[in-house]
């Protein structure tokens, strides 16, 4: 089959190529080289079977597919692209985040592409370290080069970062010992670090003895309503990890206010337990990512670019960039050691969009969904009303300042932007709306390419920008001094390490 992309004719990857392969029941048989480590593993099908309700242990489940399906679905072309695409392709239009159940969800398998497969030992660590805290965490992931690799492994000398930590954690971190990076979602922010101070009073700095009140204020009134505590050891494994209310969470997934827990959600994590409003809304998440990076790209791209575009959005205003307090590598290491779970996030997603596809004859391989070195090229329609569509679906904060960046542009008086802002408003209830372009949006992406890339930079950059630097200042202050020059330490660190690396690679490409 063949799908037409504009004026372009693409092989037509169908939902029986990318979605039986990436989708949950090829994800049962799959073996990514993480999971290929010298000890014992159990059943990947673990992981998914825990998707729905177990891991999240407040909310009602649907009944996962069976094994007996997976034969199914890969031996049949057809019929297990209907199964697999059961998600109405409206879903997003007016997406209901008051949700309460994995049964409200769209479809029985949506946002399967959430949840990255790692080796069950590693996994069920990571789990065990959740148990350590009394106070509810209803959504966890965990995330960050202590979790996916982002440089080629290093020595395997002993590492004394984690005190005792488990065999499967040593093993996968490849004897690095790196500190592993978590997020915890509650419902009560107040009473949850209430809870957490009675139990971890040593994880909180000077700012816990003014008690859970005090501590609630500051997580949730400035920078981007994330409160860390680094440097704690649970279970003989050192952690940080940020404690977020969910209505926060989803707010920033879903209208991209501030980017910051977006944009590392927009990069493989382990999702260890799981919630369906926030799985619905990080699914508007990312493929708000995907048409974000489509404003961004030419007709014809690859898979690196691509990704490496998703991942460096959330970048573009991050004060640690443009300080040496960051790897400047970073985002192609991320690409560069994680491109197969890339795929399993987005390819499923890129699939179900009318205005772009695969075009590679590569991606026919069964061997494809795990090959590292394969670079796929895709193609995407240009055609304005289309991409205007794109713009039209953008998160609402987000889109907000890019009309803003736009209305200047084109000096548009302020009575008739007003009124096209009224009629794009999503958030009258009463109203349910098809997103459609209106002459603005197609307006906006029919600027010329070079004028929208950084149309768009500088609204992301707006975007990120200033909770960041907030969210920077307050960590000194929740964390301590003595936890924040080493966490400043050992960013700067990576900082040289990064360039020692560029400089490297360089004076090798002109030796060769």
């Amino acid at each position: 089959m063949q799908t037409s992309i504009g004026s372009l004719v693409v092989p037509h990857l169908s939902r029986s190529l990318v979605l039986a392969r990436i989708g949950w029941q090829y994800r049962l048989s799959s073996v990514h080289p993480l999971n290929q480590r010298p000890f014992t593993t159990g059943s990947p099908g673990n992981d998914v079977k825990k998707l729905n309700g177990a891991e999240g242990r407040s909310a009602t489940s649907p009944s996962p597919p069976t094994s007996s399906t997976k034969s199914t679905t890969t031996s049949s072309s057809t019929g297990s692209a209907t199964r697999q695409s059961s998600v109405p392709s409206d879903w997003d239009e007016n997406p209901d985040l008051s949700i309460s159940a994995f049964s409200q969800l769209p479809s029985s398998t949506f946002g399967y592409n959430q949840h990255m497969i790692i080796n069950s030992e590693f996994k069920e660590a990571l789990r065990q370290i959740l148990w350590q805290f009394r106070a509810p965490i209803r959504y966890a992931f965990a995330y960050g080069s202590g979790v996916f690799p982002q440089t080629a492994s290093g020595s395997k000398s002993a590492s004394t970062v984690h005190a005792h930590p488990s065999p499967a954690i040593s093993t996968v971190q490849g004897g690095q010992g790196k500190m592993i990076d978590f997020i915890f979602g509650v419902s009560y922010t107040q009473h949850w670090h209430s809870l957490n101070l009675q139990q971890h009073r040593d994880h909180y700095s000077a700012i816990g003895s003014l008690g859970s009140s005090f501590v609630s204020r500051v997580q949730d009134n400035y920078g981007a309503g994330v409160y860390f505590n680094p440097y704690v050891t649970v279970n003989g494994n050192l952690i940080k990890y940020g404690v977020v209310n969910l209505d926060t969470l989803c707010r920033d997934l879903s209208e991209w206010d501030t980017l910051y827990l977006a944009g590392r959600l927009q990069k493989p994590v382990k999702i260890l337990r799981d919630d369906p409003r926030v799985r619905l809304a990080n699914q508007i998440n990312l493929i708000s990512a995907v048409r974000t990076a489509l404003l961004l790209l030419p007709s014809d791209f690859t898979e690196q670019e691509l990704y490496g575009t998703i991942a460096g959005l959330s970048y573009l205003g991050d004060p640690r960039m443009a300080l040496p307090a960051e790897n400047p590598n970073k985002v192609a290491n991320i690409i560069k050691h994680q491109l197969p779970n890339f795929r399993r996030l987005y390819a499923p997603l890129i699939e179900n969009l009318p205005n772009v596809a695969f075009h590679d004859s590569r991606c026919n391989s069964s061997e494809w969904i795990d090959d590292p070195d394969t670079n796929a090229t895709l193609a995407q329609d240009m055609d304005p009303k289309k991409r205007g569509n794109m713009v039209r679906r953008l998160p609402r904060s987000f889109r907000s300042k890019l009309y803003f960046r736009y209305q200047s542009k084109f000096q548009i008086p302020q009575l008739e932007f007003d009124k096209m802002l009224e009629e794009s408003n999503d958030q009258d209830p009463t109203r349910v709306k098809k997103q459609q372009g209106g002459v603005f949006d197609q307006r906006v992406a029919n600027d010329r390419q070079e004028d929208l890339i950084v149309e768009v930079k500088k609204a992301i950059k707006s975007t990120v920008q200033w909770p960041s630097v907030t969210q920077s200042l307050k960590s000194i202050v929740t964390t301590g001094v003595v936890r924040s020059f080493r966490y400043a330490r050992e960013k700067m660190a990576k900082y040289r390490d990064g360039r020692k690396r560029e400089k490297e690679d360089l004076s090798r490409q002109k030796s060769g």
